[in-house]
């Protein structure tokens, strides 16, 4: 369907889909794609430049080109935005219809409404999720369960303040052409927000906000500060209305925090601690480099590792140098209603890492389930007491070299064939969800997204290529891995009955041999994924 202006429209029609997608919306879309779309594919290139660079034994440091401005202790990001003032529980998860109900209703300060790691990027998923923002601030989301419950929006005072997640700079909108050529999904869920809900948000005293995802350097945070300048001449909003949070999980970007603030500066809202996408990136970045660089399975690495201590502690005396908020990670566990010991032991993991990071100077932190709200809020409760933030806390005793990130090698832990084995099975069942239009899927009590399923392929696509051996003695190799997948397949199969797909998990376990078992190594799972949806 042409929509005009060089824009056409590949997704199906669906029900009130026309409110989102305007001409005028399509409008301020098909701008911004012809003015950055050129520079996003230059440094999609730069990106793979870097990784030839790595992969050919080069490294990562901190760069001598900006040094002037990590030296410059005089600037400083603007004031906390309203509604962002006091961040101390933020809730993550996608923006169904339900969630956004119960994600704003949860007592958290902050939802980050999620169309990147937690979503799958069906196109009724991506405009349903649209919707679903712009009646949530007009209060018209009521919902009623198949069951009969009933879902209704707290009085606004109450609600979590809406952060929108939009997809990462790699990622396309394949349903949207703007002068033949696919749009960019960075821009397409950016731009539609923004033009549909930035006026509600204000109108409401608050403002557009967002979360930057899988930026690699200091120059993607420049383009979406360049975005952000026209779309807000495009509405005749003052510069400085949208406020931006920036996710630190690659390893590239860890070199670059000073910069990616002061590049976003009249829009800075801050930076977060992405720690599963950074595991993730130090994986692929470092995937060729041998054993230096392999971690132990995945659900060993802990925050006390020492390049995760270095990178955290980073972190937080970077944004408060600055006057930026430091948010810590993801909660991932997932409260359990027949467990009441699985319960326990997580909910004292939680615990402790929420205790960790808000003793180290964070803001405020993720929780994936409503559930964990309390908790998290009980903790920075008793760091924070009366005061909205610590900001204050400047950590000036904090040193950390390039060399500290990078000890990958330092990290305690084994690889263990019940390691094996679970990353095969969480990535199998990710990514039969995924496919089937769930990007958020709990399974054996943790919130799996792209980001924690990314990593399971990764490890197993390293120590295929590393010759890695596991604890109990055989090597990993494509054969074993082979020979697991069809295992694991049989007690999925087992565990779900006749809910078992069996040809959505036959084309999961295809999709997982293309991203863990090929020679050439995807850079995203989510894209080759994304080709095979409708």
């Amino acid at each position: 369907m042409a929509a005009g202006d060089g824009v056409e429209i590949l997704g199906a029609p669906g029900d009130r889909f026309e409110e989102i997608l305007t001409p005028e919306a399509l409008r301020l879309v098909a701008t911004l794609q012809r003015e950055f779309g050129g520079k996003r594919a230059e440094l999609l290139a730069a990106r793979a430049a870097t990784q030839r660079d790595l992969s050919a034994g080069g490294t990562l440091d901190f760069l001598p080109e900006t040094r002037r401005i990590r030296d410059d202790n005089l600037w400083r990001v603007p004031a906390p935005a309203p509604g962002l003032v006091d961040r101390r529980v933020e809730i993550t998860g996608p923006t169904e219809r339900k969630m956004t109900i119960n994600a704003l209703n949860s007592g958290a300060n902050v939802w980050l409404a999620d169309f990147e790691d937690a979503n799958t990027p069906l196109w009724e998923n991506m405009i349903t999720g649209q919707l679903n923002l712009r009646d949530a601030l007009d209060r018209t989301i009521d919902f009623t369960s198949d069951e009969g419950r009933a879902y209704r929006l707290r009085p606004d005072g109450e609600l979590a303040t809406i952060v929108v997640r939009p997809r990462g700079w790699h990622l396309d909108e394949k349903h949207v052409l703007v002068d033949g050529h696919r749009v960019s999904g960075s821009l397409f869920d950016f731009a539609l927000y923004f033009f549909h809900c930035a006026q509600r948000q204000l109108d409401k005293g608050k403002g557009p906000y967002f979360y930057l995802a899988k930026m690699e350097s200091h120059l993607e945070a420049r383009l979406w500060n360049d975005v952000f300048g026209v779309a807000q001449a495009a509405l005749g909003l003052p510069r400085g209305t949208i406020r931006a949070t920036v996710l630190i999980e690659t390893i590239p970007a860890a070199f670059e925090m000073e910069e990616i603030l002061y590049e976003l500066r009249d829009h800075s809202a801050g930076l977060n601690a992405g720690r599963w996408d950074y595991l993730f990136s130090i994986i692929k970045k470092f995937r060729s480099r041998g054993r230096e660089f392999v971690l132990p399975e995945r659900n060993s690495v802990t925050m006390t590792a020492p390049f995760m201590r270095a990178y955290t502690e980073l972190l937080v005396k970077t944004c408060h140098g600055r006057g930026a908020h430091a948010m810590g990670g993801m909660a991932a566990f997932i409260p359990s209603r027949r467990d009441p010991e699985v319960n326990a032991i997580a909910l004292a993991k939680v615990r402790d890492d929420k205790t960790r990071e808000s003793a180290d100077g964070f803001d405020g932190s993720w929780v994936a389930h409503p559930d964990l709200v309390p908790l998290c809020k009980e903790v920075f409760d008793a760091a924070l007491g009366t005061r909205p933030n610590q900001l204050d806390r400047l950590r000036g005793e904090v040193s950390v070299t390039a060399q500290d990130l990078l000890a990958v090698a330092k990290t305690p832990g084994s690889i263990t064939e019940a390691g094996l084995r679970n990353n095969v099975s969480v990535a199998l069942q990710y990514l039969a969800n995924w496919l089937g239009g769930n990007g958020a899927v709990a399974i054996f009590n943790l919130m799996e997204d792209a980001a924690t399923a990314e990593i399971s392929r990764s490890q197993i696509w390293q120590w295929v290529h590393n010759d890695i051996t596991l604890g109990e003695g055989p090597l990993v190799t494509r054969a074993l891995v082979e020979q697991i997948i069809g295992e694991e397949l049989g007690k999925i199969s087992a565990a779900l009955g006749g809910a078992f797909d069996a040809a959505r998990y036959d084309q999961a376990a295809a999709l997982f041999r293309e991203v863990a078992l090929a020679d050439d190594y995807a850079e995203f799972l989510t894209v080759p994924a994304y080709e095979r949806m409708p």
